[in-house]
């Protein structure tokens, strides 16, 4: 699992209301005239910037539900208002001891709720994408709405007067659907169509229809991965490689004995069912290298020491989001994690995660897996059908869901299966194989200095190390003391270090471990304009309206990606309000008192200079459901949010 997605820091001695001057260990220091307490953030935000006479507090908000945050240990009546005297049995409940202490960071008890209103009144696909009900896709079993009329009846209001797929486009694919179809609808309803149409990027590394229903009926048979997988069953794993040394030399072949490669020098036949094709149509003459297996010797080396590592965020590490880091300078970037079993049943919703846009450079996708078999036959499948320039494998995930399954942080306590899956994958693929570790399980019990010089033997070509266990999760800071001392047992493998680099210091004094470079989590949600900030060596002062502006080609870039239908904005909204839960921790350069910010310290209550710079200081999820409607119109009544990483819910 990614850093910084799921869970959020501990909180570390930044509770209650903090007075003008006043500082705290784990709070940052700011500037005493911006400080202020709760009482009075809350109510100069519901004032709409304007300050108050009377310093009465007011019941609720403009939402009309209190949703302040709570504290650790307060407990919340369902039934009654807070501060309404509680009764009988409430009293009794609160008396009761707890069963169980409430889990921190992740919020486990948060309702996974699928909005079913989407498939109410819908049009029919066929109107959609053909403008004409002469012919539909599912025949006499539709049931979906083919009376236009009827539907604009029933369809909300516009949320707004532009189409960002019609403005860059040329054309709205979404038609009447489309949430801003104001702009691209005609007199009689009829989808416009600017003259000089620029055609949209074509999807990279996306699910094909028949494909799916092959991995759905098992049909496909990996059989370069049963192959690999009856040699390591068999004991028969592949001697040390020099991989992470020798360059690309194409169309040549190593010295014999150079290693054993016997089964990457078996002809790459046709499976039955599989697309044989590359991603990438090529033409001219036929050469070796179109029929002969590339040894892992001969590899394509993944050279990007110094670069800047976007890390792969689940949740928040979206191709929207990735565009706005690219934007910023991240030099690479990895897809969320996706589960191996679940591409290989050939679900839609975890083939999206792999999803490329054109501006990503340097991409690759991380997989998450326990069983050598599944995440052998996974990477073949990969190999063949999308495009990337790497792949990842997952061993630092620690929730629960995962590690109790043996996989993420489970395999660096499974010594044989982790081996097996390095070196099954290793030999499948024809793009480097990277790993994701954490510095062991337990807290005092490290082990990443142990795996190291294993893993660079099994033909890893680089590792990136979190300084930090499964058990610490975010209570301690990152370990880059133990990180340099890998550094050492790694070499000559490159080694990449992660973990609470939030400025370009952060970053210039992690590199002086001698790590290759930098992987940056939580940094980027706090600040995408991170990657900008060290590639420059300054602090960078960003404004709130520029904020806003950063938040609005978020929306826009998730409009393209998700769609502009009732269905992709609520979609771009969701993931929104998660991003807004990180950015609100953010505080304003030319608000501290000294600098940098650190990424541990948490912004005690303050008044910004403006009234979007105190509303982006929020902690309140009403107020990120005001910045969305900024943003994306108003919210739909039965809107609901709670957000993954704390109980801060909006109902």
């Amino acid at each position: 699992m990614a850093e910084g997605a799921a869970e959020a820091p501990a909180e570390s001695g930044s509770g209650g209301d903090l007075g003008a001057g006043a500082l705290e260990r784990g709070v940052a220091p700011i500037k005493p005239r911006y400080l202020t307490t709760k009482e009075q953030f809350h109510e100069f935000l519901e004032a709409g910037g304007q300050e108050k006479t009377n310093q009465e507090t007011r019941g609720g908000n403009h939402y009309g539900c209190d949703l302040a945050e709570p504290e650790a240990k307060r407990i919340r009546l369902e039934d009654g208002q807070p501060g309404e005297v509680p009764t009988e049995e409430a009293a009794e409940h609160l008396k009761q001891p707890q069963a169980q202490k409430r889990a921190r960071g992740q919020n486990k008890g948060r309702p996974h709720i699928k909005p079913t209103h989407y498939d109410k009144n819908r049009l029919c696909p066929s109107l959609v994408q053909q403008e004409s009900a002469a012919k539909c896709f599912f025949g006499d079993r539709c049931r979906f709405l083919h009376d236009v009329s009827c539907y604009l009846e029933t369809k909300p209001a516009d949320l707004g007067p532009r189409c960002v797929l019609f403005e860059t486009y040329g054309r709205c694919p979404y038609g009447v659907t489309c949430r801003f179809a104001g702009a691209h609808l005609g007199p009689e309803g009829q989808n416009l169509v600017q003259e000089e149409v620029v055609p949209a990027p074509p999807i990279r590394n996306g699910l094909d229809k028949a494909l799916q229903q092959q991995l759905r009926k098992r049909k496909i048979h990996f059989e370069r991965a049963e192959q690999v997988l009856r040699q390591l069953g068999k004991g028969h794993l592949p001697r040390p490689t020099p991989s992470a040394t020798v360059p690309e030399v194409p169309g040549t072949e190593s010295a014999p004995g150079q290693d054993n490669c016997d089964a990457q020098q078996a002809p790459l036949g046709p499976c039955i069912g599989t697309p044989t094709s590359s991603p990438i149509q090529t033409c001219g003459p036929l050469t070796d290298e179109d029929t002969v297996r590339l040894r892992s010797c001969e590899k394509r080396r993944l050279d990007i020491s110094g670069k800047l590592y976007l890390a792969p965020l689940t949740t928040c590490g979206n191709l929207p989001f990735r565009r706005i880091c690219k934007r910023f300078g991240a030099d690479v970037t990895c897809g969320e994690m996706a589960v191996c079993t679940n591409l290989l049943q050939g679900q839609t919703s975890e083939w999206a995660l792999l999803k490329r846009h054109q501006c990503e450079d340097i991409f690759g996708v991380q997989l998450e897996g326990a069983f050598p078999d599944t995440m052998t036959k996974c990477a073949e499948l990969l190999n063949r059908t999308i495009e990337v320039d790497f792949v990842d494998i997952n061993v630092g995930c620690p929730i629960d869901l995962v590690y109790k399954k043996g996989g993420g942080c489970a395999l660096m306590n499974r010594s044989a299966k982790f081996q097996q899956i390095v070196c099954g994958m290793n030999q499948v693929l024809d793009v480097p194989l990277t790993v994701k570790i954490r510095t062991g399980v337990q807290e005092r019990v490290n082990l990443a200095h142990r795996l190291l010089p294993k893993l660079r033997d099994w033909g890893a070509a680089l590792v990136t190390l979190h300084g930090r266990s499964r058990e610490q999760r975010y209570t301690k800071l990152a370990d880059w003391q133990y990180i340099k001392q890998c550094v050492t047992e790694a070499s000559p493998m490159p080694l990449f270090g992660n973990g609470d680099i939030l400025s370009y210091e952060d970053a210039n004094c992690a590199m002086q471990t001698g790590v290759a470079g930098v992987m940056i989590a939580r940094g980027a949600l706090l600040k995408p304009w991170l990657f900008t900030e060290i590639k420059e060596q300054r602090h960078w002062d960003i404004s709130s309206s520029e904020r806003l502006d950063i938040l609005r080609d978020f929306t826009n870039y998730g409009l393209e990606h998700w769609g502009s239908d009732t269905q992709g904005v609520e979609k771009t909204r969701r993931f929104l309000l998660e991003w807004l839960s990180f950015l609100c921790r953010y505080v304003p350069v030319g608000l501290l008192e000294r600098l940098p910010q650190r990424i541990n310290e948490r912004p005690p209550y303050y008044l910004g200079r403006d009234y979007l710079e105190t509303l982006m200081a929020s902690q309140k999820a009403a107020d990120w459901i005001h910045i969305s409607e900024m943003l994306l119109g108003p919210v739909p009544p039965n809107f609901v949010f709670v957000p993954k990483h704390k109980a801060n819910a909006y109902k």
